[in-house]
């Protein structure tokens, strides 16, 4: 069972270690960090982690899944990493993302037409590439299985490991890792979060949210230019 990750300079590394700890316990799991070069590559928040495997190395896998965070953006445009993506999908038996990884699947053309999910602040942004954006933790659909954002990967990553190897075992790596989530305050949502916080939190990130759907719309005029 070969599972990748796609490595980028400045993503969310939760986004790529939650899902990671999960599915380097899954027996029989192969797991790699994709990227161009087996240089180290920076997170978001500064510290370096290495890739296992290039791109041109990987002809196959079983699992593919996209993180996201801020490099996203970049990515979006990055046609070496779109090309990856677009070759090595149809031999996958799923195809995956968490956060705004659905937005660079979406930029490849791998998800039109598909139920899909993102972070809370991005979500409406799926919908310029035909894809139908859904509130929720995990969005399955067909092949694609998709998270919402930075800690909803544990529970994408616990979804595909019972798709992939039976509800039982799924539950046994959730054991392990205890993942008994209680937060102390119920505002990781909008859905949960006081108005005024979401008000708030929305006002100071709304200018790269901003970058993030000039990104979006340039990249979805791309695909629609060339599908």
């Amino acid at each position: 069972m070969k599972i990748g990750l796609v490595l980028f300079p400045e993503l969310t590394q939760l986004d790529l270690t939650g899902p990671l700890e999960v599915f380097s316990r899954m027996p029989g799991a192969e797991v790699h960090l994709l990227w161009k070069t087996l240089d180290p590559v920076a997170s978001d928040r500064g510290f370096a982690m290495l890739p296992t495997q290039r791109f041109d190395a990987c002809t196959m896998l079983d699992l593919l899944c996209v993180p996201g965070g801020p490099g996203q953006i970049a990515l979006m445009s990055d046609e070496e990493t779109l090309a990856f993506l677009r070759h090595v999908a149809p031999g996958c038996r799923l195809v995956t993302s968490v956060c705004t990884g659905s937005l660079v699947l979406a930029a490849a053309g791998l998800l039109e037409g598909c139920r899909a999910t993102s972070h809370w602040s991005s979500l409406d942004q799926l919908a310029m590439f035909g894809v139908t954006p859904v509130a929720e933790r995990v969005v399955r659909d067909g092949n694609r299985i998709t998270g919402a954002g930075v800690t909803s990967g544990i529970d994408f990553a616990l979804t595909v490991a019972a798709e992939m190897l039976g509800e039982d075992a799924a539950r046994e790596i959730q054991l392990q890792i205890e993942y008994d989530p209680a937060p102390p305050f119920a505002s990781g949502s909008p859905r949960s979060a006081d108005p005024a916080l979401l008000e708030r939190v929305s006002a100071r990130i709304a200018p790269f949210i901003a970058r993030r759907r000039a990104a979006s719309e340039a990249a979805a005029a791309r695909l629609r230019a060339h599908p």
